[in-house]
């Protein structure tokens, strides 16, 4: 065989390539289905116990006690970071992992929901619940009623903003925040359960 023809048809053979069944190429793949499994799950929790803590540092810190829907929006990140916890403990291709980010991202929409009424409200564009009133009602006529009152009348108002920053208030913050978390999470759900599906598939071809 003359050498031209020779390199020819030696190009046109198929470069050598690692095998997905080899032990190095399972551990790779292995690898990096655990980190991206890791990753999201990690940074919603980090993010969500960022967020808390910081809503506690202004309150106890900064001085700036909150509103009853303040203490509402806190709620949603409280069961993010539950959630988020248990999906990094079934981090390793659970079916269950998917279902518990799609649960963060309906907890920070939630949030969201707070945020926007919240946001409303601080603006005057709608009024909010007979709860948010501070100082509110008749006279007490029992010990449980005087109480209430009391605590009412401590509690800020939930259309007056307590802190800021550039003109923003925290529920404006929240609600940028929750829904990026948001949108987040349920892209991983959904890229989660595209890559099982598409596993299942090769699998069974």
């Amino acid at each position: 065989m003359w050498a031209p023809e020779a390199a020819a048809e030696a190009a046109q053979l198929p470069a050598p390539t690692l095998e997905a069944d080899s032990p190095t190429a399972g551990r790779g793949g292995m690898i990096q289905t655990m980190t991206r499994a890791l990753s999201v799950p990690a940074l919603i929790l980090g993010a969500s116990a960022a967020i808390l803590g910081a809503a506690f540092a202004i309150q106890f810190l900064g001085g700036a006690d909150p509103c009853l829907l303040c203490v509402y929006q806190r709620y949603p990140y409280g069961v993010a970071i539950v959630l988020s916890a248990l999906a990094l403990v079934l981090a390793r291709g659970s079916r269950a992992q998917p279902r518990l980010l799609g649960l963060c991202g309906a907890a920070f929409l939630a949030s969201a929901g707070l945020a926007s009424f919240h946001l409303g409200v601080e603006q005057h564009w709608w009024a909010g619940t007979a709860a948010c009133a501070a100082g509110t009602g008749g006279a007490a006529t029992t010990v449980v009623e005087l109480k209430a009152m009391v605590a009412s009348a401590l509690r800020p108002r939930c259309d007056e903003v307590a802190w800021s920053l550039f003109g923003v208030s925290l529920a404006g913050y929240n609600l940028l925040a929750s829904l990026a978390l948001a949108s987040l999470s349920l892209w991983a759900a959904r890229a989660m359960r595209g890559r099982k599906t598409a596993a299942r598939g090769y699998r069974q071809a």
